[in-house]
């Protein structure tokens, strides 16, 4: 049976919106429950429900878009639409642009703010394709010189026997670099050893946290290295399918993707009797409908089973008992691509790539009050503050008041922290954590607590609900500080208590971490025992 949320993506893509009518034919043609798909259309943000406007603009309001005053654009856009019935201005969670923002989108394109006929550009963009950009070349990271033909490391893996690759990347220490850091070498080892008949190799391209952008780059500039990662894994494992899973937002990238996956069909890297050998393997693009709960590996795995995106009970984890019920490998866009130079130029090219007994390499995203905001490729080891200087320092000279290493769900440190390297266990020790390498740089004269109750906000706007401490527990910590203010230290201490709470029975790490960023930030604010 076709999957339902590749029709309802069809039917949203073809009306605009979720009509009734071609629901309930939707579900006749399938020999589906109506309810079941409308269970699917109530959960997914991506799905509209009534006709959609003429123009619709959709404004970020997440952590980096509102340092760069995305809600007071918002407004503006308003203001000078006023009287329009056929526009309609949403504020939406990140859309993945933090580097250019406020992001601001309509249809499959992202707006320029400085543009002076931005009404006229955007009637023009609500039904083109998006414009191609140009493709970055990244130093290390090209992995084949010129002239030297690509799928080198495949062909490399498919001479040798199973459990190389595996052996190699625990050799370079690869870590997963999508947040949780497992080692490489080892998850892809459990996943083989794991007794099954199938296995399956997913990508989690899905990345949807504020701050958060440099797969996005990957998969538009080496989109070659992601395919041969999960090709190699799936050599590894002996899987014959595979799913890069990537947010709708991403429709450039999408292109770009699917372009690089004819390509390696063309060149025999994908497909039946891989490049002259019996084994096959393929990859399927599946697009998100929408919601950062799906970058949670498990809710990820209910998405692709047809079902509403909530996070599993885990054990079983997805490397024993994962999409329709097999082993399933599942890493990010970035440790596929690292995953393939490693495995064609070896664990001591890796090794040599970090600075002061570190190693290796890492893409990071910067974004927030920074004079270039955008993606860097550095050496593990590198410090923070060497990562600031390379984004041409802070944004007009001014001071740093904090910074977040890891994004949304990272604690914020303050310039005492400046000197830390670039490095998972480093920065733990500091108080936060690298996550996927999200770095947010905030300056003097913000105001830490509106930073704070934006970076919560998004977390209980982004919450599936399923357990209650998460989707109770958010809620109640925002009531009380819109109540009762944050400048009592009894409000921290009532806080920390939540946190606490969510911390040790939230299904995911949805829940988890989401009051940790605003205690962090309340910390650099002076409390006081009473509000005379």
């Amino acid at each position: 049976m076709p999957s339902l949320i590749a029709e309802l993506n069809r039917i949203q893509s073809e009306d605009g919106w979720l009509k009734a009518s071609r629901l309930s034919e939707l579900a006749e043609a399938l020999g589906v429950p109506l309810y079941r798909i409308e269970g699917l259309a109530s959960f997914y943000t991506h799905y509209r429900r009534t006709p959609p406007p003429a123009l619709q603009f959709d404004v970020c309001r997440d952590l980096s878009c509102r340092m760069a005053q995305g809600p007071a654009f918002a407004q503006q856009l308003r203001e000078a639409c006023a009287g329009r019935a056929d526009v309609e201005i949403r504020e939406v969670s990140c859309l993945g642009r933090c580097d250019q923002a406020p992001a601001v989108a309509v249809g499959s394109q992202t707006l320029r703010l400085d543009d002076p006929n931005l009404l006229e550009q955007a009637d023009a963009a609500q039904h083109e394709p998006p414009l191609n950009r140009p493709t970055r070349v990244w130093q290390n990271a090209a992995v084949y010189r010129e002239g030297e033909p690509r799928w080198g490391a495949l062909r490399k893996a498919l001479a040798g026997e199973r459990g190389r690759s595996s052996q190699e990347l625990e050799a370079a220490g690869l870590r997963g670099m999508g947040g949780a850091a497992f080692p490489t070498g080892r998850k892809w080892s459990l996943v083989a050893e794991a007794s099954a008949d199938c296995r399956y190799v997913i990508c989690n391209a899905d990345e949807s946290e504020p701050g958060a952008f440099k797969d996005r780059e990957i998969l538009h500039d080496l989109p070659h290295l992601v395919i041969e990662g999960m090709a190699l894994a799936a050599h590894e494992l002996d899987a014959r399918r595979g799913w890069i899973f990537i947010r709708h937002e991403y429709r450039p990238e999408r292109d770009a993707l699917e372009a690089a996956l004819q390509q390696a069909r063309e060149d025999g890297a994908l497909g039946p009797s891989i490049l002259g050998t019996d084994f096959s393997f393929d990859i399927e693009i599946f697009v998100s409908p929408g919601g950062y709960i799906l970058g949670e590996e498990t809710a990820l795995l209910e998405c692709l089973e047809d079902r509403r995106g909530e996070p599993r009970n885990k054990p079983p984890f997805p490397g024993q008992v994962g999409l329709f019920g097999c082993p399933t490998l599942i890493n990010n866009v970035e440790t596929y691509a690292h995953a393939t130079a490693i495995l064609h130029r070896g664990a001591a090219w890796w090794h040599s790539l970090g600075r002061q007994g570190f190693t290796g390499h890492k893409f990071l995203s910067v974004s927030g009050d920074v004079t270039r905001p955008g993606v860097s490729l550095v050496p593990f080891g590198t410090t923070i503050r060497e990562v600031l200087e390379l984004c041409g320092g802070m944004l007009g000279g001014q001071e740093l008041e904090t910074f977040a290493p890891g994004g949304a769900s990272s604690r914020f440190l303050g310039p005492e922290h400046l000197d830390t390297p670039i490095d998972f266990d480093a920065l733990a020790d500091a108080g936060s954590m690298l996550g996927a390498g999200s770095l947010v740089f905030v300056a003097k004269g913000r105001d830490l607590l509106d930073i704070g109750l934006n970076v919560t906000r998004f977390f209980r706007n982004e919450s599936c609900g399923k357990c209650v401490p998460c989707r109770v527990g958010i809620e109640k910590a925002l009531e009380h500080i819109d109540r009762h203010g944050s400048d009592q230290i009894e409000t921290t201490q009532l806080l920390s208590e939540m946190h606490e709470t969510l911390e040790r029975t939230s299904l995911c790490g949805l829940g988890q971490v989401a009051l940790s960023p605003l205690l962090s930030l309340l910390e650099r604010v002076p409390a006081t025992r009473s509000r005379e």
